[in-house]
């Protein structure tokens, strides 16, 4: 099978009558493709950042924020801008993920630390989210030099920083490890936006990524907002699969 990756340059490519049945696109740049008479039967299109995708000239975007608005209560609070709105919408991500995690707890042993199809396993979704709160808040918004936890888990960006400092954990860590880290970083937001007011919000930090360009404290707590439930849908796809799997093994 064919495989291509960061090194090579597909941008402008044509394919005519091409069978890509089967193919798989990751963390690939898409803007801008443009398919004419395309068979897309059974295509699972996954686009955190989806701003518009057009189908036979319609604009499917704003039907999929609001289906998945439908299916997760209290995602469409993640754009508050008010300290109140913001408590209420972390009150609302905090119920949430404590239902998932215990849904997570009734498979069979072993079942958070397994990756369905190459994605992060459940545990490892909630390492990344302790890296994304670290970056986020504990850099962006506290200015912390080192804010990073041990078990904070992503593959570029502020984990190499942590890397290189000898702070980042290898290995699969036992799980209640995970989860008690996890609890402690969820209280960190919690408390943050307890206290901040609507001058807090509009104070200017540097982006963590970018230190060139400044981001607000609102913006800051935005993106968390943004990873907390991009990844909560990964984990719930992925436990869908891991209840199946396990159903299957069971018949």
């Amino acid at each position: 099978m064919a495989s291509f990756n960061r090194s090579d340059d597909l941008r402008g490519a044509c394919f005519a009558g091409a069978d890509l049945q089967g193919a798989r696109f990751v963390e690939s740049d898409l803007s801008g493709v443009v398919m004419r008479g395309v068979e897309i039967r059974d295509g699972d299109i996954d686009a955190p950042w989806l701003s518009t995708l057009r189908v036979n000239g319609v604009d499917v975007a704003p039907y999929v924020e609001a289906e998945l608005d439908k299916r997760f209560p209290g995602r469409e609070l993640r754009r508050a801008s008010t300290p109140e709105g913001l408590r209420e919408a972390w009150s609302a991500l905090e119920r949430t993920w404590s239902a998932t995690v215990a849904r997570a707890a009734l498979l069979p042993a072993g079942s958070v630390d397994l990756s369905v199809d190459g994605e992060w396993s459940f545990a490892q979704t909630l390492r990344h989210l302790i890296l994304a709160t670290n970056t986020w808040l504990g850099r962006a918004v506290l200015d912390v030099a080192q804010p990073f936890h041990p078990l904070g888990l992503a593959d570029t960006g502020a984990a190499e920083e942590g890397r290189d400092a000898g702070l980042v954990v290898t290995g699969t860590p036992p799980y209640e490890e995970v989860l008690k880290a996890r609890a402690d970083h969820v209280a960190m937001v919690r408390e943050y936006i307890g206290t901040v007011t609507v001058e807090s919000l509009q104070v200017a930090r540097k982006n963590p990524h970018a230190p060139q360009y400044l981001e607000t404290t609102l913006s800051c707590l935005h993106v968390i907002l943004e990873e907390e439930w991009e990844h909560h849908r990964y984990a719930v796809r992925d436990l869908d699969s891991l209840v199946r799997r396990s159903a299957s093994a069971s018949s």
